[in-house]
């Protein structure tokens, strides 16, 4: 059965979900822990979320076991998460995930970030060979929710990325961007998004800043800009207005000290922080220096708000396709419960046809051949009728489980034999 542990911006705080979040060059040995702790399994991690998606068929209560290896895998020692993490089996799972995917989970209502993130995850367990046939058709039911909703809804239309919101909030905070310099810290997927929004809102200049200068580079180019190593932050900090970062360092890269030094040779000039990396990149300390005005990923709910209304016209058509693949797909996920079963038993009942034919034959050796092949004929159809009920039974929705285990006891069949 699929299990699920999410920490989500609706249970923590950026401050407590950043000490859970995987960055690209973690996921790899996280995915083989994962597998070698619980099973096959997928790592969704994301500014707003981390979430372990386990193919748990054959074990109980994960709770403690999950919790064990996110702590562990992250190195935490110190504090007590439970109250933080919400657990689900398989139902509550698949709808969960379609929804994360449709977008209607995210902080920001019908954001379109997700639908590449879910299938990123997806793609980087599989390198790992951390899934199996039950996750991989469960991560491409999840993406065709997010195509459908984005298709066949309105929901994309009135919805803000992360990036957009925070740009948005540093137009509502400075005002004009077009005289402003504006600094991003990181040439990622996030960076590369606001990057192209601020590109369109005309600021003064550009300056990206990559720990690979080479990315820094490539996008420097694509918005006529500038590229500085990350050597230079302390430099490329004195000379924004805005800073967007999005890195994925595992711990800030911005202190308070470069902060202060920096504010030192503005004159009382405001410079605008707006962090939406998870880790965050920026010491949430520097809040108390004058004319510092610091915002993360949690700041950006408040952007979102003036669009909500207008989203949430469309989330019940969204629901309604989340409610159609979840259904699809766990009627598909039940039958796999079942197939076991069946399969035995048809190899049972033929076994015992074959050893009663083979008797029958044996006291009448003067058949023919075509003769012969009409008692098979009739011994086959006899079983195949007789099967039939059985076997329509254990493929129903409702109650089939219960159906597998009479089947086991009526047939003798051998529990152990039946399973995948």
């Amino acid at each position: 059965m699929l299990f699920l542990a999410t920490i989500n911006q609706k249970t923590a705080p950026v401050a407590v979900r950043e000490r859970f979040a995987f960055g690209a060059d973690e996921l790899p040995r996280a995915l083989a822990g994962l597998r070698q702790e619980l099973g096959h399994g997928v790592i969704l991690s994301t500014c707003n979320r981390t979430e372990l998606y386990v193919d748990a068929r054959r074990e109980r209560d994960l709770s403690e076991r999950t919790l064990d290896f996110l702590t562990e895998a992250k190195g935490l020692t110190d504090g007590v998460f439970d109250d933080r993490f919400h657990f689900y089996g398989e139902t509550e799972a698949v709808h969960h995930l379609f929804r994360v995917t449709a977008g209607i989970e995210s902080q920001v209502l019908g954001e379109a970030e997700i639908l590449g993130q879910v299938r990123s995850a997806f793609i980087a367990a599989t390198d790992a060979s951390s899934t199996n046939p039950y996750l991989a058709r469960l991560f491409h039911s999840a993406i065709r929710v997010g195509r459908r909703a984005r298709n066949e809804t309105a929901i994309g239309r009135h919805g803000l990325s992360v990036s957009a919101a925070a740009v948005a909030l540093a137009r509502k905070t400075l005002g004009d961007l077009s005289t402003r310099c504006v600094l991003v810290i990181s040439a990622g997927e996030a960076g590369k998004l606001t990057a192209h929004a601020l590109q369109d809102c005309g600021v003064a200049r550009m300056v990206v800043v990559s720990r690979r200068l080479e990315r820094a580079q490539e996008l420097a180019a694509e918005l006529a800009g500038e590229a500085m190593s990350i050597d230079r932050l302390g430099e490329a900090l004195g000379c924004s207005d805005i800073v967007i970062t999005s890195s994925g360092s595992p711990s800030f890269i911005i202190g308070q000290d470069m902060v202060r030094d920096v504010m030192s040779r503005r004159d009382g000039c405001p410079l605008l922080l707006i962090d939406i990396a998870v880790p965050r990149d920026v010491d949430p300390a520097v809040r108390g220096l004058d004319s510092v005005h610091l915002y993360d990923i949690d700041d950006l709910q408040s952007v979102a708000e003036a669009n909500r209304r207008a989203r949430q016209k469309e989330s019940a058509a969204v629901e309604a396709i989340v409610q159609e693949e979840a259904t699809r797909f766990l009627d598909w996920s039940r039958s796999l419960a079942v197939v076991p079963t069946i399969s035995a038993l048809r190899r049972e009942s033929e076994k015992m046809r074959r050893a009663e034919v083979a008797k029958t034959l044996a006291h009448l050796p003067d058949l023919t051949g075509e003769e012969k092949q009409r008692i098979e004929s009739l011994s086959e159809a006899i079983v195949k009728k007789l099967l039939h009920r059985p076997i329509s039974r254990l493929k129903a929705k409702d109650g089939g489980q219960t159906y597998v285990e009479a089947a086991r006891e009526l047939f003798g069949i051998d529990e152990k034999a039946t399973d995948p």
